[in-house]
């Protein structure tokens, strides 16, 4: 059987691509047509209107989707999670300069940031910040960094910026930082336009990332997929495997980045500057099979950052509605546990 699916090039693709580039979709009988998608909401449309069969999704998205919350109507369901962690926030060389922090812990980052957030709205020139969509786990980490720092996350400007375009955006001045998946926070720092101020996995620490989400259409085509995505997945977690993982992806098909730089997500190391000084981040992309299986208290989860990031009312109870999109036994099926 022949499948579409999409993607956004990232390192949390990776179960993906591996499940398509070393047969673990062939050994269930699929062959996988890989989309690489321009933007989430051009994947979330395609994905509710039936071009693709299943797609690599932000989780807040595919919830959001599934919840009529954005975009056309979906059938979507989630069998598998992705991964975990592997955001982080980058900010320019001018803005980390004024900032001038004095640590770098969080919660000093997070403070100098909301002073200088605070005197660029009262002087009328507010900051603008990237994020990838506003049902992203990014959007939910940029205001949990400002409310670390005793900010109103409404004292700066997000803007929507596709994850593959956000260092030419920072680089060319159009945003004054943004929140991103691996690799383009690293991307930006070793190209020396920005600086990584905060990790995703510290602001919220094993928040959902991405998961897969197919179409409630594909019947009996949905645990050979979850199947061979989730074994391909732990397959990608293992650091044997590592060097053939990172040739595939560094591919132009695929990222079209060097192989090394793609490495540090998964090696657990952010680049910190442009002198090429790394930090240690346990935990930073977590492709492994812990994290696998969906589980409703995710979804919960993320139905309250909703709730906090007042995309939803506090009057709208949806966690039940969430917990129905995610299919803890659909994957328990496909991996006969």
């Amino acid at each position: 059987m022949r499948l579409q699916l999409g993607y956004i090039p990232l390192c949390d693709a990776a179960p993906l691509i591996a499940a398509h580039e070393f047969g673990f979709a062939r050994s269930e009988g699929l062959d996988l047509d890989l989309s690489a998608e321009p933007s989430w909401a051009t994947l979330r449309d395609r994905l509710a209107l039936g071009h693709l069969d299943g797609a690599h999704m932000l989780a807040p998205l595919a919830l959001a989707s599934r919840l009529a919350l954005s975009g056309p109507p979906s059938d979507l369901v989630v069998p598998l999670q992705l991964s975990v962690n592997g955001n982080a926030i980058t900010v320019s060389h001018g803005l980390w300069a004024a900032m001038a922090p004095a640590s770098e812990d969080l919660v000093d980052v997070a403070r100098a940031f909301a002073r200088i957030a605070t005197a660029r709205r009262h002087a009328g020139r507010p900051l603008t910040l990237g994020t990838v969509h506003p049902f992203s786990c990014h959007s939910y980490q940029l205001r949990l960094f400002a409310e670390a720092g005793g900010l109103d996350p409404s004292a700066f400007r997000m803007v929507v910026v596709p994850p593959q375009h956000s260092v030419e955006a920072l680089a060319r001045n159009l945003v004054d930082g943004y929140c991103a998946g691996a690799p383009w926070n690293d991307v930006a720092v070793a190209a020396g336009h920005g600086r990584t101020a905060a990790l995703g996995c510290d602001l919220a620490p094993d928040a959902p990332e991405k998961v897969l989400a197919v179409s409630a259409r594909l019947d009996d085509a949905t645990l050979p997929l979850v199947r061979a995505v989730a074994r391909a997945g732990q397959w990608c977690a293992r650091p044997a495997n590592r060097a053939d993982l990172l040739h595939r992806l560094a591919h132009r098909s695929y990222l079209n980045l060097d192989a090394e730089l793609i490495g540090r997500a998964f090696a657990g190391d952010a680049i910190q500057d442009s002198a090429g000084s790394f930090r240690p981040a346990r935990g930073h992309l977590d492709l492994s099979a812990s994290v696998q299986e969906p589980r409703p208290g995710a979804a919960r989860w993320l139905v309250a950052q909703m709730r906090a990031s007042r995309q939803i009312s506090h009057e709208d109870h949806l966690e039940t509605e969430a917990d129905a999109v995610y299919r803890p036994d659909l994957y328990q099926a496909a991996l006969a546990l």
